[in-house]
Parts: structure tokens; C-alpha cells; sequence
């Protein structure tokens, strides 16, 4: 008796200082910073890379999907490539580091929900019309808050942001109504009189049918000081949130100021169209 009691107290111990599973998941383009912590060399051809990440005390286990995407699925070609990864990790405020030899990935923890991919300068990585550098957590749960902070940007004239996200913007796609994933093109016009308004214009998805949709956004100060472009309607309600993150990286929130969790396709996340 003595020794099955010391064997379940044991056990017992054992299954109470196993820390909770944080999974996220998510698909990105594949930077360089990607390809050299993934051990993907740089001339391999890839669409984008899907990803597995789950993170339980000071380990993480990430599995890997990538290569070019097959036409009209999800999916890759052949099925792609797959890259398995364990390992530790440290996290320093909201930054997670994670270790794979001598090679560190840096990524940001926007909310318990959300993670942002950084290059090796701690700046957000910026993704494309196709794929962010967001991932999801696959069990989000109800919050407003926001980790990082973000200034006011001065634009002298536009500035423009593409992404693809699932379907859930609140009040764009009708309930009931079939959807897979909404492609965006947004463009912010700045006022001559001030930085904190003027015009915008939408393309993509929901509005392909009427070539586009047009209005008036304003730029609204929300909780711990955070930065929100409002677009209106044309009732000059606002019908459209996009938290800025930094100067590249907006995403989109609810009426609410919660950040919208995507899923293992796509962010709610738009990235800035810089021409050169």
C-alpha cells in the first residue's frame, strides 16, 4: 500500500506541473528569416508555409507544412514538404525566442490570441496579397487587450494595404451566405487639412460588383491609446476597424476593439503595398 501511494503521488505531481498547451497555427509567405530557422533553402520555390506551433512550459513543438500551393484547394502540390521542430524557448515581456540550434525566431504575442512573426530586427514581418505572418491560436478566447503599442503615421498622401481573411469581418458577408476567404485592397487617402481623416477606397471581394466601395475614414483613439482607421459608411457610421500595429500591419477588430483570431489559412491581418 505504501508503495502504490508514493507511486500516485508521484504520478499525481507529474500531471500537475505539466504547464497548459498554448497551439496556434497559421500559413505565411516564406521570408528568409522562415527559411533559415525552418532549414528551407533559399531557392527552393514556395508558395507559402503552414504552420503548427504549440508552446507547453519552456518547450515548443512546431510541424511544418510548405512549397507551392495547388490551384483552387488549399493544399500544396504533392502534398508538399513537411518540417518537424522541437525545442526551447525563453520570452522576454511579449516576445517568444525560439531555439533550433544556433538559429532564433523571434515572434511578438499581439494578445493571448494572436502572434506576429519578427524579422531579426524585432520589426513585424510583412506579408503579402496572399499571407500574413499572423497565427491564430486554435482556442482564442474573448479579449480587447493589445500588447504593443503604435504611433500616429503621417502620410502625405495614400497608403495602401492587401491581405486574404477568412470571412467573419462583422457586416460584410451576409449570414447564411457561402464563403471561403476574402481577398482586400485598401487604399487610405489623406486630407490635406489633417492626418486623422479623409477618403478611402476598397476593392477585392465584397465589393468586386460594384467596382470597388468609396467613403470617408477617421482615425479613432481607443483603449491604452491604441490607434483605430474607422471606416464609415455612407450613413457616416462606421462599418469597418482596423487596429494599426505599426507602420506596416493593420488588423482588422470588431465594433469592439477585439482583434480577430483567423485560422490556419488565413489572418485577419493586412499588409502594407510599399512601392518602390
Amino acid at each position: 500500500m505504501k508503495i502504490n501511494f508514493i507511486f500516485l503521488s508521484i504520478f499525481f505531481i507529474a500531471i500537475t506541473t505539466k504547464g497548459e498547451e498554448s497551439k496556434y497555427t497559421g500559413s505565411t509567405p516564406a521570408d528568409p528569416v522562415v527559411r533559415s530557422f525552418l532549414g528551407i533553402a533559399l531557392q527552393d520555390s514556395v508558395d507559402f508555409v503552414r504552420w503548427q506551433l504549440t508552446f507547453q512550459n519552456n518547450n515548443y513543438t512546431l510541424n511544418c507544412n510548405y512549397g507551392i500551393g495547388k490551384p483552387n484547394t488549399n493544399g500544396f502540390i504533392n502534398n508538399g514538404k513537411k518540417i518537424a521542430l522541437t525545442g526551447l524557448f525563453n520570452k522576454e515581456k511579449n516576445i517568444y525566442k525560439l531555439k533550433n540550434t544556433n538559429k532564433t525566431l523571434s515572434i511578438v504575442e499581439l494578445n493571448t490570441n494572436l502572434l506576429h512573426i519578427l524579422d531579426t530586427r524585432n520589426n513585424m514581418l510583412i506579408g503579402n496579397g496572399g499571407w500574413s505572418y499572423t497565427l491564430n491560436n486554435i482556442k482564442p478566447i474573448n479579449t480587447d487587450a493589445v500588447n504593443i503599442p503604435a504611433t500616429q503615421t503621417i502620410f502625405k498622401d495614400s497608403i495602401e494595404f492587401e491581405g486574404r481573411t477568412p470571412c467573419a469581418v462583422p457586416g460584410v458577408i451576409p449570414q447564411g451566405m457561402q464563403c471561403y476567404k476574402l481577398k482586400w485592397y485598401i487604399v487610405l487617402y489623406s486630407n490635406a487639412q489633417t492626418n486623422n481623416a479623409g477618403t478611402y477606397k476598397v476593392l477585392g471581394t465584397p465589393y468586386r460588383s460594384q467596382g470597388g466601395k468609396t467613403g470617408s475614414w477617421k482615425t479613432i483613439i481607443g483603449k491604452g491609446g491604441r490607434i483605430v482607421y474607422r471606416l464609415n459608411n455612407d450613413k457616416e457610421n462606421g462599418f469597418l476597424y482596423l487596429l494599426k500595429l505599426d507602420e506596416n500591419i493593420l488588423m482588422f477588430t470588431d465594433a469592439e476593439g477585439n482583434l480577430l483570431v483567423g485560422n490556419e489559412d488565413f489572418s485577419y491581418t493586412m499588409n502594407r503595398v510599399v512601392h518602390y
